[in-house]
C-alpha cells in the first residue's frame, strides 16, 4: 500500500490561536511605537492646480534639484581624483623605497639623480632650458606664428633675446596653417609683417610618412584632397632662403624652430625633411627637449619645446597659448578659456558653426554642444568638462577656420628700431621671397570669408624665457622628491580625515536638499491660502512676503504683487 502524504489542515482551536497570537503581537508594536512618538513621514502634497506660477514654480524647483545633482557628481569626481592621485604617490614612493633598499645606498644615489632627470624633464624650468640652449646654438631662428591669429603667437621676450643678441643671429617669422584663413586676410598679415621681419607663408604637410614604418601599397585608393594632408606648401621657399644664408655666412647653419603650443613647430621641420622625423600630436607640449634633424650637409634643423606663456597674460592668451594638459588641468581653468574664446568671436558664426539655438553663456553652449554630440554622463547629465577640452584642442589644433584682423597702424615694439629692422632683412633676397609668397598663396584653396569665424585678437602673448623667471606649481614629482620616509603614518591619518569631510559634505548636501523642498512645500501652501482667501474677499490684489532663508539665495522671489 502507497503512504499518503501527512495533511496540512489544522484544527479550528489551533487557527484561532494562531491569529490571536498575531493580533495581539500586532497591538504590541503598535503600543511601543506610539511610547517612541515616531510618526509616519507626510507625504509631499505637491503643487495645487489653483497656484498661480505653478509651472514655473515646479521648473525651478527641478532646476535647483538638477543642479545640487550636478554638483554631488563633481564633488564626487574630485574626491574620486584625489584619492587615485594619492594612491599613485604611494605606490611610487614604495617603489622607490623598494629598489633603494635592494641596490644599497651607493646606487641609491644615482637611481635618485635619474629620477630626478627624468622627472625634471616635464617641468616648465626645463622647457625654458632646452628653449635656450636652441636660442644659443642657432645661426638662424624661426618664430612660428599660426595664421589664424598672428599677434597672438608672437612673444616678445623671444623677438627681443634674438635681435639684441649681437653677432649675425637672424629671425624669420613663418606663418603656418595657411589654409585655415581665408585668401584676402593672408595677404593683409604678409604685407604687415614684412615690414618688421622676413616672413615666410607655409603650410605643413600633416599625414607623413614614418621614416620607421615600411611603405605598404594598396591595389585600390580613394579620391582625397591630398592639398590638405600630404602636400606642403613653401618649404622650397624656406630652404631656398636658408640655403642662400648659408652660402653668404660660407658655412654650414644651425636653424633653431621656436614657438608657443600647437603653432606646427614639429610639422615644419618633418616637412623640409619629407619624413616623419619628430613627433608631433594634437596635446600640447610634445616635444620636451631639443632634437637635432639634419636635411642637408649644410642645414640642421633644432627642434624645440614650447614658449612657457606668461601667467599675467589674459584669459585668451593662456587658453591658446599655454601649456594645458587637459587631462590634469582643473575644469576651472578650461571652462575659463573656453568662456575667453568664445567673448572674443562672433555670436552669431560660433551659432553657426556648431548648429546649435541662441545660448546666454559658455555653460549654456557646452550642454548644448554636448547634448547634440551625445556627450553624456550617467542619468543623461551633460558632460560639460569634456566637451570644454575637445574645444580648446579644435581651436588650437587644425580643424576650425576661424582669422583675426591686423592692426591698422604700424607700430613696431620698442626693441625693434629701424637698424635692427634693416639689420634683419639682410643678407635675405626679399623680392624672391615676396615673388614665392605669391606662389605659394595661388597654390591653396582656402574657405570663403563667410565660413570663417572673425575673431579678436588679444595682442603679443608674453613669454617666459629665462629659467629662473619660472613661476613653478608644486607638482606631484616634488612632493615625491621631497616627501621623507617616516610620514607614512600621517599621510593614513590625513587620509582619514579626508573620508570624514567627504561625509559631512555630503551629509550638508542631503540637508541642503531637504531644507530647498520644505521651504518650497511652505511656501506654496501660504501662497494657495492666499490665493483662496483673496478670492473669498473679492479682492482686486494680493500682496505677501516669506522669510527666506540664509541659504536660499536663488529661490524664487515671492515678495511681488500679482493681480
Amino acid at each position: 500500500a502507497e503512504l499518503k502524504k501527512a495533511s496540512k489542515r489544522l484544527t479550528c482551536h489551533k487557527r484561532y490561536k494562531i491569529q490571536k497570537k498575531i493580533r495581539e503581537h500586532h497591538r504590541k508594536v503598535r503600543k511601543e511605537a506610539k511610547k517612541r512618538g515616531r510618526k509616519k513621514p507626510k507625504k509631499d502634497p505637491g503643487v495645487p492646480s489653483a497656484a498661480p506660477f505653478k509651472e514655473e514654480l515646479l521648473r525651478e524647483a527641478e532646476q535647483r534639484k538638477q543642479r545640487l545633482e550636478e554638483l554631488k557628481q563633481k564633488q564626487k569626481l574630485n574626491r574620486q581624483k584625489e584619492h587615485e592621485k594619492k594612491r599613485k604617490l604611494e605606490a611610487k614612493k614604495n617603489a622607490a623605497k623598494i629598489t633603494e633598499k635592494a641596490e644599497g645606498k651607493g646606487s641609491s644615489g644615482k637611481s635618485k639623480a635619474k629620477t630626478n632627470k627624468l622627472l625634471d624633464k616635464n617641468s616648465k624650468k626645463s622647457f625654458c632650458r632646452e628653449l635656450k640652449k636652441v636660442i644659443e646654438a642657432s645661426d638662424v631662428v624661426l618664430e612660428v606664428l599660426d595664421a589664424r591669429d598672428p599677434m597672438g603667437c608672437r612673444c616678445p621676450q623671444l623677438e627681443q633675446a634674438v635681435t639684441c643678441s649681437g653677432g649675425d643671429k637672424k629671425l624669420l617669422l613663418v606663418l603656418n596653417k595657411i589654409d585655415l584663413v581665408p585668401k584676402e586676410n593672408l595677404e593683409k598679415w604678409l604685407n604687415y609683417l614684412k615690414k618688421e621681419f622676413p616672413t615666410v607663408a607655409f603650410k605643413s604637410a600633416t599625414l607623413m610618412k614614418d621614416k620607421t614604418m615600411p611603405e605598404q601599397f594598396t591595389k585600390r585608393r580613394a579620391r582625397v584632397d591630398l592639398s590638405r594632408t600630404t602636400e606642403c606648401f613653401g618649404s622650397k621657399c624656406l630652404l631656398k632662403l636658408l640655403q642662400e644664408h648659408g652660402k653668404a655666412q660660407n658655412k654650414a647653419i644651425q636653424v633653431g624652430v621656436v614657438g608657443f603650443p600647437n603653432v606646427g613647430k614639429s610639422s615644419i621641420i618633418n616637412s623640409l625633411k619629407g619624413v616623419r622625423a619628430c613627433n608631433v600630436g594634437l596635446a600640447r607640449g610634445v616635444t620636451k627637449s631639443m632634437q637635432i634633424v639634419h636635411i642637408d650637409k649644410q642645414t640642421k634643423m633644432l627642434d624645440s619645446p614650447s614658449i612657457i606663456a606668461d601667467p599675467s597674460n589674459s584669459a585668451l592668451a593662456l587658453a591658446l597659448r599655454s601649456i594645458i594638459d587637459t587631462e590634469e588641468s582643473g575644469s576651472a581653468d578650461v571652462l575659463e578659456g573656453v568662456d575667453a574664446i568664445l567673448n572674443h568671436c562672433s555670436k552669431q558664426q560660433v551659432m553657426m558653426h556648431y548648429s546649435i539655438p541662441d545660448f546666454r553663456n559658455t555653460e549654456e553652449f557646452l550642454t548644448l554642444l554636448a547634448q547634440k554630440r551625445g556627450m553624456l554622463k550617467k542619468g543623461g547629465v551633460p558632460d560639460v568638462e569634456n566637451i570644454a577640452k575637445l574645444l580648446l584642442c579644435d581651436w588650437t589644433g587644425a580643424k576650425i577656420s576661424y582669422h583675426s584682423q591686423p592692426p591698422g597702424s604700424q607700430r613696431p615694439p620698442p626693441y625693434l628700431t629701424e637698424d635692427k629692422i634693416a639689420e634683419m632683412q639682410e643678407c635675405f633676397n626679399l623680392k624672391n621671397l615676396e615673388e614665392e609668397n605669391n606662389n605659394t598663396v595661388q597654390a591653396l584653396k582656402y574657405p570663403s570669408p563667410a565660413s570663417s569665424i572673425i575673431f579678436q585678437s588679444a595682442g603679443m602673448a608674453n613669454g617666459t624665457i629665462e629659467e629662473n623667471k619660472v613661476i613653478e606649481v608644486a607638482s606631484e614629482w616634488e612632493n615625491l622628491e621631497t616627501s621623507k620616509e617616516g610620514k607614512e603614518e600621517e599621510e593614513e591619518d590625513f587620509t582619514e580625515s579626508d573620508d570624514e569631510d567627504d561625509v559631512e559634505e555630503e551629509e550638508k548636501d542631503v540637508k541642503e536638499v531637504n531644507q530647498v523642498s520644505s521651504t518650497l512645500a511652505l511656501a506654496l501652501v501660504s501662497l494657495t491660502r492666499h490665493f483662496l482667501f483673496s478670492e473669498s474677499e473679492h479682492s482686486n490684489s494680493l500682496s505677501f512676503s516669506l522669510d527666506k532663508t540664509a541659504d536660499e539665495d536663488d529661490a524664487y522671489d515671492f515678495n511681488t504683487d500679482y493681480v
